[in-house]
Order: structure tokens, then sequence, then C-alpha cells
């Protein structure tokens, strides 16, 4: 440790300034080498996207409780990335990516999924995940007191985005396809909204399935782009080139909306007609007491007898839901 003294001499000022100025330089040049960290935060989704009112299921399993990792509310808005399976593009998008092998949400579960699921009560845990309440919705024919005590009535689900990647391995009937819209309920789903591409093909197409509760009816399908059904899912698909399909990294837009017992569907693409199809609900049973619906976007991959590595891959540059 250096002492200074001081002198009563001209001279000696000088030299205890110098001394001074020398202990600074010091302890200056010791400080520059602890400097306070600099480097620029990683950007996640949040950063672009308000997350708040959704939860993101990632196909990993960090915490060994043999379901998928679901991250809540607040930590997805706070910040929550994964590298691999959630996180912000270059250009601003938000990237979900499920490969064929990975950890699941359910045992009842066989595919893996990276995925939003919507959460109306924006982190307020007063509310219950499940049920009629605030935390989901239910369509303006079920009952007074369910529209009352649901957090919304009717919804709408609008996404801007583009398929990256669909897997390439796997048996024919499940090869390429990949679910980035759904409405989901109690035990059901209104609808899955499907892009499809065969590995022979340039484009893919885009159809949805509506599922009415299992008393009520069987689940019908619906083709908006690309050839007609069954040659999308069925087994037996073939490789024809979908008429006026969708390209990988090709933006386009889809709206999901319920109002009462109608569900459409419209697919936007710049330049292009909007196409719309509309499936009525009225014998799908959704209208009875009990049954709430929320939400789900992102990237829900139809493949599991792929290769491990095999994955499905969607960046999303617009979501918003509105009730």
């Amino acid at each position: 440790m250096m002492t200074l003294k001081t002198l009563s001499t001209s001279k000696g000022k000088k030299a205890a300034l110098g001394a001074v100025a020398l202990v600074a330089a010091l302890t200056m040049t010791a400080c520059s080498n602890v400097a306070p960290n600099t480097a620029p935060k990683t950007k996640a989704p949040s950063d672009n996207f308000d997350l708040l009112g959704w939860t993101v299921s990632v196909p990993i399993d960090s915490d060994g409780d043999g379901k998928s990792d679901q991250i809540k509310e607040k930590e997805l808005a706070a910040g929550y990335s994964d590298a691999n399976y959630f996180y912000l593009a270059e250009d601003g998008g938000m990237v979900f990516k499920a490969p064929v092998k990975g950890a699941k949400t359910s045992k009842n579960t066989t595919y893996t999924r990276s995925e939003l699921r919507e959460m109306i009560r924006r982190g307020n845990t007063h509310y219950k995940t499940k049920g009629v309440g605030g935390n989901n919705w239910v369509f303006s024919t079920a009952p007074q007191a369910d529209q009352k005590a649901a957090g919304g009535v009717d919804g709408t689900l609008e996404a801007t985005l583009a398929v990256n990647h669909v897997t390439t391995t796997g048996k024919n009937w499940q090869v390429g396809r990949v679910i980035i819209g759904q409405i989901h309920s109690n035990n059901n789903e209104p609808i899955r909204l499907y892009y499809r591409k065969l590995p022979q093909n340039e484009t893919g197409s885009i159809y949805f399935a509506h599922e009415p509760r299992k008393a009520f009816g069987k689940e019908t399908w619906h083709n908006i782009i690309g050839n007609p059904l069954p040659d999308y899912w069925h087994q037996d698909a073939t490789p024809t080139e979908p008429t006026d399909g969708i390209k990988l990294n090709e933006k386009f837009s889809y709206r999901i909306q319920v109002k009462g017992n109608e569900l459409s569907v419209t697919i936007m693409r710049d330049g292009k007609k909007d196409l719309v199809k509309t499936v009525d609900m009225s014998e799908s049973g959704f209208g009875e007491g009990g049954q709430y619906m929320y939400f789900k976007a992102g990237v829900y991959n139809q493949n599991k007898t792929g290769d491990a590595d095999d994955y499905a891959q969607a960046t999303f540059y617009k979501l918003n839901v509105t009730h």
C-alpha cells in the first residue's frame, strides 16, 4: 500500500501531487480491468411481442418431471427464450421449433410442440387455468351464466408467419405436416389449422380439422389451399403439386374467428384474394354449459415416426387475439 506524506517545500508539494496523480492512474487502470459488463442483452420474443397473455410449451424436460417445460405468463413476458426451440430471430420474428423426438406435454400426447397457449388472466393467478372462468372464453351460444363468468365471448386469432421447415422423414401420412394454430376446448379441438408440404413438392397446402365433442359427431376435414382431401393427410398421400400452394419461408397470414356457431378460417397473402372457409358448429356440442376455449399458436409437429432430429419450424411476425 502506498502512503503519501505532505511536504512543506514547493518541491515537496509537487512531488506529493505527482504521487497522487500516479495513484489515480493506477486506480483507473485497476478499475478498467474489472469494468462493468457492457455486453448487449440477448433479445427474447417478449422484446417484440406482448406475451403476458400466453404460456409457452417447449419440447424439453429441464426439471425431470416427465413432461415438457411450460413457461408461465410472467416469466415468458420477462424475457424467457430458448436458443434451440423458442427465440427471437434476427429479422424480429418469433421462432418456434419442434423436433420429432422430444419431451411432450402429457402422457396422452404423442407429438412434440413449441407452442403458445392463450392465458386471458395475464398472470393473475386468482383465476384458475382450466374451467369456465376469467382465464378462458366461451362461444356466444353458451348459457348466459357461462358468458358472464368467462374471460371472453367468441374470439379471433390473427397471425402472420412463415413456415421455415417441415419433416421429410417418417411414414407417408405424417411427413411434412404441422399444426400452426388451434382452438382448444375442454377435451376437443374445434379447429386445428395445418400446413403441409411433401418432400417432392415445391409448395405446401393449408387445411383444417373441426372436431366436435365425441357425443356429437365425427371429425371433419376442410381444404383451403392445395389438392382435394385426402391427398394431404391420408396414408396414401401422393406428391401432386398443390394448386397455388405456399412455399417454405413464404409469409402469409391466417385468421381464425368464432361468432356463435360460425367458425371461419381466412388465409391472406399479399397480392392474392383472401381465401375463406366456414363451418357450422351448431351440431358440435360446444354451446352447452361448461365448455371453455383457448387459442394456441406456434408449431405442433405432427410427425412421430421420422428421424429424431427432423423437425418443424415456423417464424411468427404478428400475433393478435381479440374477444
